[in-house]
Parts: structure tokens; C-alpha cells; sequence
């Protein structure tokens, strides 16, 4: 019998906990609670994280979104990755680095981007969505390479049409609207999510020729279809990375199949760095924040000829 290097099963779940432990300082939960969680909290995570770990290999993170920047000129500061990308990607990168410490073979983090599922539904062009994800692959490049990597509906359909794509995966995948109106009436998580999605629409609106009862009308049909389309291109993450641990921008229940993490320090559990700007703040620390926002809180500073975040002084 050849010697192996595989922790055998009580030292691998005790290294797992070791490795889930490092992700809890940025957990996002539905939850309301002050008491502490620890990593027994999860069990489906400590599952994925221990089969990686028995094997000797990375621990793989699938995580959706980077899909595009907010078609909003008062949220962001153009189509392209900035600042908040770059720090969400510094702080992904330094979290697989400390797994590494404790766990040689590291971690990998794969940005499953989804612009291109719904880009229809939000109003971005998908030639945007392009330019942002092919950015999104340079900024990785420069920075991690080993680490991080992006996955988009090219990767799986390739050169077709993209409205073909987004049917194909619709299809596929989606459950029907019926099934999804029907648990949003029932269930409270569904519906603060259906909510949550079209105060976003609404918001990312920069101009609606009708009234804004008209527009809201509008925002909650489109919804639907988002959260439809989200859930495809779970389902087209799970098949394609089956191990993996799935990771979420949006809080999570402990305990559930998603783990939600924080990428940055922003005003609400629903601000991600492509709804928003970074600020530097005179203390040194940065958040995300409005382009409008930030804008009366600091100066604009550009990278590379480009805008790229604003500073306090």
C-alpha cells in the first residue's frame, strides 16, 4: 500500500471547521441573532470543505455574481470594473491565502458572472456585460491568477446569440413562474428576496417614460424573471461545479446550502461592488457607496486615465 498524505477523517472535519472558521468573520445571515456561530452551525459546508480536504486538493468556491455595473449613472462610475472590484478581489485572493496557511493546497474561488442570464431584464447591453467580465479576467490576471477565475455563459454555450443562450438556460432550468409566484406568497424568505430584487429594479432605473406606479408595476413583473433566471444559473453552476461549496453575496440562513459572505463594508446586507463606488475614508478604511454619495463625501481619483473610486482627505 503506497503512503498517503490524506488526513484521515476526524483530522480532516477538525481542519474543515479550521477552514470554515476563517470564512465566519464574514458571514451574512437572514438571521437575527447576537448569539455566536461556529462552524458545527454548517453542517453542508463542513461536508463539501472535508471532501477536498480527505483528497488533498483546493478547496473550490463557487461564487455567482460580478454580473455587470448598475446601468445607474448615480450608482456607479461607468460599465467597467473599478476600485470595488479590485478590493472584492484583494479580499477573495487574502482569504485563499489564509486557507492555504492552515490547508496547503489551498483554496480557489470561481466567479460564476451572471450578467449575461439576465441582462435583458436589468437593461444592460450584453456587449457591456462582455466588456465588464473580459476586465474582470484582466484584473485577475494581474493580481491572482491562481486563485480566482471567472465562468460565464460563454464557458458553457459558447459563440450562440445570448438571447438564445438565456432561453436555453431558462429552460432548462427555471422553475415556472406559477411554482415561483405561489412561494413567494408562502414563503417570507422568497418574498423579502422578490422584494429586495425589484426595490433594485426600481432603483437602477435611470429613466422610465411612464409614472412611477407604472414603473414599479413594471419592476415587480421583472423580478420574476430575475429570480427565475437566478435560480437557472444555480442550477447551471451546480451541474457544472458539483463539489464545490456555494458561496452567495446575499445573506443566507445558517445552516442553509449557500454560505453568504461579505465581500466589503457597506451601509446594507444589499450593496455589492457593482451597485456602488469604493471610498477611501480619511481613517484609511474604505466602503461602498453611490457614485452620487461618494461624491459629495470625496474627490474623484482616476486609475490608468479611468475613474476608479473617491477619497477623503
Amino acid at each position: 500500500m503506497p503512503p498517503t498524505t490524506a488526513p484521515d477523517t476526524r483530522s480532516a472535519r477538525t481542519l474543515s471547521a479550521s477552514i470554515l472558521e476563517l470564512l465566519l468573520p464574514y458571514h451574512r445571515t437572514t438571521d437575527r441573532t447576537d448569539a455566536p456561530v461556529t462552524p458545527e452551525a454548517f453542517p453542508h459546508q463542513l461536508r463539501r470543505i472535508a471532501g477536498f480536504v480527505r483528497a488533498g486538493e483546493p478547496v473550490t468556491f463557487t461564487l455567482p455574481g460580478f454580473p455587470c455595473k448598475s446601468p445607474h449613472p448615480d450608482k456607479v462610475l461607468g460599465h467597467l470594473p473599478d476600485q470595488a472590484e479590485r478590493l472584492s478581489l484583494r479580499f477573495l485572493d487574502a482569504l485563499c491565502a489564509d486557507i492555504e496557511r492552515i490547508h496547503p493546497p489551498g483554496a480557489r474561488v470561481v466567479l460564476c458572472s451572471d450578467g449575461h442570464v439576465f441582462g435583458d431584464l436589468i437593461g444592460v447591453p450584453d456587449a457591456h456585460i462582455d466588456a465588464y467580465a473580459d476586465a474582470l479576467r484582466l484584473l485577475i490576471a494581474e493580481s491572482a491568477p491562481a486563485r480566482l477565475s471567472v465562468f460565464d455563459l460563454r464557458d458553457v454555450l459558447g459563440d450562440l446569440p445570448y438571447d438564445a443562450k438565456r432561453a436555453r438556460v431558462h429552460a432548462r432550468y427555471a422553475p415556472p413562474l406559477d411554482d415561483l409566484r405561489a412561494e413567494i406568497r408562502t414563503d417570507a424568505a422568497a418574498r423579502a428576496l422578490y422584494r429586495g430584487i425589484t426595490r433594485f429594479l426600481v432603483e437602477d432605473t435611470a429613466a422610465f417614460p411612464g409614472t412611477r406606479s407604472a414603473l414599479q408595476r413594471e419592476c415587480r413583473r421583472r423580478a420574476y424573471g430575475v429570480i427565475q433566471r437566478s435560480r437557472a444559473w444555480g442550477g447551471l453552476i451546480a451541474e457544472h461545479h458539483r463539489r464545490a461549496v456555494r458561496l452567495s453575496i446575499h445573506p443566507q440562513p445558517v445552516g442553509g446550502p449557500k454560505f453568504g459572505i461579505r465581500l466589503l463594508d457597506a451601509p446594507d446586507a444589499w450593496t455589492t461592488p457593482w451597485h456602488a463606488v469604493a471610498l477611501h475614508r480619511a481613517d484609511g478604511t474604505w466602503t461602498l457607496l453611490p457614485r452620487a454619495r461618494a461624491a459629495r463625501l470625496g474627490r474623484l481619483v482616476l486609475r490608468d486615465g479611468r475613474p476608479s473610486h473617491f477619497a477623503q482627505d
